[in-house]
């Protein structure tokens, strides 16, 4: 009876250390954690094992090195954007002159005569009668103004004792452009005439 009581005591043993030897195996001491690492959630470290810290993060390290701006840079305008043009200028309105400053020139006598006609009167140059309709001036204040008169003309020889006098007969009516005077509007095989400038004021009669 002994040695039956002998042997279940070393079976039971043997059970014992087969059952510690399975729980070792199954949950490994906190020696052979990894170094550092606390356990079982203690943050404690192990006594005499020196703790390591990692240094500091300054901004300067969290700034990547060698990266472009972050700030969205403005893009250049491009050629497809219509650019807006400025309107032009309005032009200046003409000027109107109460009278208009003719030339007239006898062919067969070389003479010639320059006089003020004011607008809306006749004026007569030997067999002419001239009449101004309107005489306008643009460009004023610039070296070289331009001046257009709107003239009729028209030829009736003066009254004469003893002759019949002849019906007035038109020669021209049109405009007389100061810029073009080597331009002879009128047509007439006696007399020429062309426009030399508006007047500022009306001549006295």
């Amino acid at each position: 009876m002994r040695r039956v009581r002998r042997v279940h005591v070393v079976a039971l043993g043997v059970f014992a250390a087969c059952v510690a030897s399975l729980a070792v195996l199954a949950d490994p001491p906190a020696a052979n954690q990894t170094a550092g690492a606390p356990a079982n959630g203690d943050n404690a470290p192990p006594p005499g094992v020196p703790v390591l810290q990692a240094p500091p993060e300054s901004e300067n390290d969290l700034a990547p090195s060698n990266v472009a701006e972050t700030k969205p840079r403005a893009k250049a305008a491009t050629n497809s954007l219509a650019v807006a043009k400025p309107p032009p200028p309005a032009a200046a309105m003409p000027v109107r002159s109460p009278a208009a400053i003719l030339q007239a020139l006898d062919k067969v006598t070389a003479e010639t005569m320059t006089f003020e006609a004011p607008v809306g009167q006749r004026i007569r140059y030997k067999n002419l009668v001239f009449t101004v309709k309107a005489c306008e001036t643009t460009g004023l204040g610039q070296p070289s103004p331009q001046a257009s008169a709107y003239v009729e003309i028209v030829s009736a020889p003066p009254p004469s004792q003893g002759v019949m006098p002849q019906p007035p007969k038109e020669v021209f009516h049109g405009w007389m452009f100061s810029d073009t005077p080597e331009l002879d509007p009128l047509q007439h095989p006696i007399y020429d005439a062309w426009l030399i400038a508006c007047s500022a004021a009306a001549p006295k009669t």
